[in-house]
């Protein structure tokens, strides 16, 4: 186990994986672990998808890259016209061609969803990364809209995807990138 704070300072996004997958066992470990994350009203809104098949994430990510360049053509000064060149390479995987994707998610209602998850999200990426995993969250993951891979992944239609994360072997450790000082403002 890795000291915290050493975790802190090392954990970081991996977008390059080991061509090994990541045990089912130790997915569900690292989910159960996620789960002691404290939550709005402890009312513990998470839940979780997890996709082993690089067929079906591929899939996701081809759904993802059109739906994201349609609203790119509807709101061209959006932020996300950055992605728009990787977006159009037939190459470019949302989920860095990654073998296990884990989606966690939530019911559409529920006003401290995103709040919630996030903290899910953070538990698991540190959980992950204290197993020697890497992780990223794949904000560009969350424009899923295809019913039948909807339907295929899981996802109940009353709730939402908050945090995509892949998860796998990291092929290196990215070194950290800049950090700005605290802005306290009072």
């Amino acid at each position: 186990m890795t000291d915290f704070f050493e975790l802190l300072n090392k954990r970081r996004s991996i977008r390059n994986f080991e061509e090994k997958k990541v045990p089912l066992d130790i997915i569900n470990e690292i989910i159960k672990e996620s789960c002691l994350a404290p939550s709005s009203g402890n009312g513990q809104p998470w839940r979780f998808i997890i996709v082993n098949n690089k067929d079906v994430i591929k899939s996701l990510s081809d759904d993802s890259k059109k739906n994201i360049l349609s609203y790119i053509e509807i709101n061209p000064d959006s932020p996300t016209k950055k992605y728009e060149a990787a977006l159009r390479s037939p190459e470019f995987n949302v989920f860095y061609n990654a073998h296990s994707l884990v989606f966690i998610v939530g019911p559409k209602h529920i006003r401290s969803l995103h709040v919630d998850c996030t903290l899910a999200a953070c538990y698991f990426m540190f959980c992950a990364s204290a197993r020697g995993l890497g992780t990223c969250w794949v904000g560009l993951g969350t424009s899923i809209q295809d019913p039948d891979l909807l339907n295929l992944i899981g996802l109940p239609e009353d709730h939402k995807i908050v945090a995509p994360i892949i998860i796998g072997y990291p092929k290196g450790i990215p070194s950290p990138s800049e950090r700005r000082e605290p802005q306290i403002l009072k």
